[in-house]
């Protein structure tokens, strides 16, 4: 069972899993559950958009907002959102007290639920041509108002617009800023304008808007070709998110089968505070599954760090600004028993600016799996060096598998410090600017049995990475990174701080030690690089075929750069499809390995073993589709079984 097959399976037994044994069938007002012998009363509290907030939530008297059942709802609760749309911020005011005693926010089985950080605006006016505005008071906004609120923070880059200075007057010269705000027609975002005369152009790419706050008012002009948009429907954001809470340790929430769409979110850089439309904000256990989260102006799904006063504070030029962050970070508690531990599952994350799943420090012990994230950073409005399809700072024992990453406008998978212990498996990475940079870490890390099919593979500034079983079809680009930067070093399954790794620049000490074993390397998928670094790599089984370099290191490569495997990923009705041709014969070559712990050996620098999150050694003897590999002697390539044409990938 693969892909999106295994979610609809998941799907049936989430709630089983995660609320102690309940029907699915439905609940009643008072449910027993039982687990490891104990046993827990919840009820379930029903919110419709029908409802009444003086009602008591039983079926008969559902609330009207999700947040008069959070208000409500214990540990063991379970808070069940019945069809409509809920234009409201959900801010849980405590979580479960275990796994089996959470409290789950659920959409009702078969029904849609739209949580919105956007509100419907009517009264616009016509300008000139296809320009049009609208005057809100200021009050609208209540507290928060994103038409004043600017993208900005560490690591932020507004590409030419000024992303501080809150000026009121706007002169017709001046360069816009980068606004949280965002302007919605009929379910799609515009674009916001680089300059005032840009309202007035009919060459931009898609149409585009702008705003002006005042005292009183918020005026918002906006570009809408051919139509009224009157007779659209128009929304801005009004919200900076739609499900987090306002405290940490909020832990053991589930929330599942929601459509969260529309926030004005922040720029979420490693070093403060991460929200998204959705945030387990310094928090542990969530399981955040079956959703699809869209529209978010900077991350989708957060995982992070939480705020303190050194928010945004670190990127003055210091050589390693982001240790600090985690010296403090220890001291406020950042620990397994605390922390992270949560499960992103099944979800269908989708134009996010920013990212589509962030997570620094608060992301560690975490699986991520199943979840479809595309259309990330797409408009490119501004830049910086935090955009990808999921980027983890000090992602420890992460398990990231079987998820479908593509058309990333940066990266599709950004690793970076301290991301010890993590395996990358089974996933499915095509049509990203980049598939990946493997940032700061020392090992272990396992990427095994994925298909990296860009053009641009990975940069890897690292030690200690192992690719195992992999398609990979762009440049594998080692490259030395700055040598005055000092990172942690963690004590094996923890996030104990071991030791300090001082990378040195001189004798290229902060990247090599690499393991690439039984890959098939395709199109661009050169290893040349490898050769170049201090830390000597380890090579073998691997295949290259046409249009790719292979590492001096590898004794005997199988080189078959005649051989072109006419790679191509295709969408079809039911899910995507790969066309490859492999030979046969690959396989009687060259003796190959099964790679397991003993096998692969300790990194160097950490000295730690390449093993699972529990201690317990790894194998990698089954491929990308789950089948049994030989142990004799496996083919390479992420299929046991050559391909000749085409091979469903990833199921709708």
């Amino acid at each position: 069972m693969k892909k999106a097959n295994l979610r609809n399976f998941i799907s049936i037994l989430t709630c089983i899993l995660c609320t102690s044994l309940f029907a699915q069938n439905g609940f009643k007002n008072d449910i027993k559950t039982k687990s490891n012998n104990t046993e827990a009363l919840g009820k379930e509290f029903h919110v419709s958009v029908n409802g009444n907030d003086g009602g008591d939530g039983s079926s008969s008297k559902p609330f009207k907002t999700i947040m008069a059942a959070a208000n409500k709802a214990m540990p063991g609760d379970i808070i069940t959102v019945h069809g409509g749309t809920y234009r409201e911020r959900v801010t849980p005011p405590r979580g479960g007290e275990s796994n089996t005693k959470r409290i789950v926010y659920r959409a009702a089985s078969g029904e849609k639920v739209i949580i919105t950080g956007s509100e419907i605006v009517k009264g616009w006016t016509l300008v000139s041509n296809n320009v049009w505005k609208v005057t809100l008071p200021n009050s609208f906004f209540d507290k928060f108002n994103p038409y004043e609120d600017l993208i900005h923070g560490d690591w932020f880059t507004p590409d030419g617009r000024d992303s501080k200075n809150k000026a009121i007057v706007l002169p017709a010269t001046m360069t816009r800023k980068h606004h949280t705000g965002a302007v919605y027609l009929n379910g799609h975002w515009l674009n916001e304008a680089a300059h005032w005369s840009d309202l007035f152009s009919d060459t931009n790419s898609k149409p585009v808007w702008s705003c002006n706050v005042t005292l009183d008012n918020t005026t918002i002009w906006a570009q809408f070709p051919g139509i009224n948009p009157n007779e659209q429907n128009v929304e801005i954001n009004v919200r900076q998110t739609v499900f987090t809470p306002e405290k940490t340790g909020m832990n053991y929430i589930t929330v599942s089968g929601f459509d969260m769409r529309n926030a004005a979110t922040p720029w979420a850089p490693p070093s403060a505070g991460q929200i998204g439309i959705i945030s387990a904000y310094w928090n542990k256990g969530w399981i955040i599954e079956n959703n699809e989260v869209s529209y978010s102006k900077c991350a989708g799904i957060a995982l992070g760090k939480y705020g303190d006063k050194f928010d945004n504070t670190n990127d003055g030029g210091a050589a390693d600004p982001y240790t600090d962050c985690v010296l403090r970070a220890i001291k406020d508690g950042w620990s397994k028993d605390k922390v992270g531990s949560h499960i992103v599952r099944n979800n269908h994350i989708h134009h996010c600016e920013q990212v589509g799943i962030v997570g620094s420090l608060g992301c560690a012990f975490s699986t991520i799996t199943g979840n479809e994230i595309h259309d990330i950073h797409v408009e490119r409005l501004y830049s910086g060096w935090e955009q990808a399809g999921i980027k983890f700072h000090g992602a420890v024992d992460v398990t990231i598998s079987n998820n479908h990453i593509y058309r990333c406008g940066f990266l599709g998978l950004w690793l970076d410090w301290m991301c010890q212990g993590v395996q990358v498996t089974g996933n499915l990475l095509h049509d990203n600017r980049g598939d990946g940079s493997l940032e700061m870490q020392h090992g272990p890390m396992l990427l095994a049995n994925n298909l990296f099919l860009s053009a641009k593979g990975f940069d890897v500034a690292s030690q200690g990475i192992a690719f195992v079983h992999n398609i990979i079809a762009g440049n594998i680009s080692y490259y030395v990174n700055d040598g005055r930067r000092v990172t942690p070093v963690l004590v094996p399954h923890s996030t104990a701080i071991a030791s300090f790794y001082p990378s040195d620049s001189d004798d290229n000490g902060d990247s090599g030690d690499g393991r690439f074993y039984n890959n098939l390397f395709i199109g661009g998928g050169n290893l040349n690089r490898v050769d170049k670094m201090g830390a000597v790599s380890f090579l073998g089984g691997n295949v290259y075929t046409k249009g790719t370099l292979a590492c001096k290191l590898e004794v005997n490569p199988l080189l078959d750069t005649g051989f072109d495997t006419n790679m191509k990923i295709v969408e079809k009705k039911d899910g995507w499809y790969l066309s490859l041709s492999e030979k046969e014969n690959w396989k009687n070559k060259e003796n190959r390995k099964v790679i397991t712990t003993a096998f692969l050996g300790k990194a160097k620098v950490s000295g730690c073993a390449y093993e699972n999150a529990d201690g317990s050694p790894l194998i990698v003897n089954k491929d990308y589709l789950g089948k049994k590999r030989n142990e004799k002697d496996p083919f390479p390539g992420p299929f046991e079984t050559p391909v000749n044409g085409e091979i469903k990938v990833w199921s709708k």
